[in-house]
């Protein structure tokens, strides 16, 4: 039995990026933890939603979803972590952040860990990245490292519409000098998308009041998952 970590800078990340792997782990008997790095409570705010539910509310609210999306993927609910930092606040938390997960990574001695690539969009994916990759060295632990694509900055963000998926991917292994690794989900793809569906309010913002639509986030219900390793 292999343990596995996969750290998430937000609730909903770990579920998006590494969802089908988690589900596939949890099936083949190995145990998964999860590490939410912060609260993720501007998720609407930054979707130019200010008026309901206020940050505090939603601090709640993306822990409540955090727990459902995993329970459907099969993670038991204490092996999931919420280190409660402020979100978009993790950089000014990092030594703290750096010390807990340097002592999760001590305690659970995982053989592989996944977490965010370095050319994120969003500055707490960023510092996720570099966290988890300085506490693991300082640890001087042999671990498989994947690292999983969200939302990438400026103007890579742009690159993959205009020169196509295979050549983005490909051109992006050679930007971050790694291996692409393309891991087969399709027996968990019904998991992952029901996971997906309990993230109600923050993958689809509760003022359209409409179900969830799965359209905008096509590239995460595919029958493969990517990483960098």
């Amino acid at each position: 039995m292999e343990r596995i970590i996969i750290f998430s800078p937000h609730p909903d990340d770990e579920t998006l990026g590494c969802g089908g792997i988690i589900a596939k782990n949890v099936k083949e008997g190995n145990q998964v933890f999860v590490v939410f790095m912060t609260d993720g409570r501007y998720a609407l705010t930054e979707a130019g939603i200010v008026s309901y539910p206020d940050p505090l509310k939603m601090h709640e609210i993306r822990r409540v979803e955090a727990f459902k999306a995993l329970g459907k993927l099969g993670v038991r609910t204490e092996n999931i972590f919420f280190l409660d930092i402020e979100d978009k606040t993790l950089k000014r938390h990092e030594k703290r952040a750096r010390d807990i997960v340097r002592k999760i990574l001590k305690d659970i001695n995982p053989s592989q860990i996944y977490f965010p690539q370095e050319m994120e969009y969003h500055v707490d994916h960023v510092v996720t990245n570099r966290i988890v990759k300085e506490a693991a060295k300082s640890l001087g632990l042999i671990i498989e490292r994947y690292r999983y694509a969200i939302a990438w900055k400026h103007p890579f963000n742009l690159l993959m519409y205009t020169v196509g998926k295979r050549a983005f991917y490909r051109f992006m292994s050679k930007i971050l000098n790694s291996q692409l690794i393309c891991i087969d989900i399709s027996n968990y793809i019904s998991l992952k998308i029901n996971a997906i569906k309990e993230y109600k309010v923050t993958l689809l913002p509760f003022k359209l009041n409409k179900p969830l639509r799965l359209s905008h986030l096509s590239r995460f219900t595919e029958n493969k998952e990517r990483f960098f390793v």
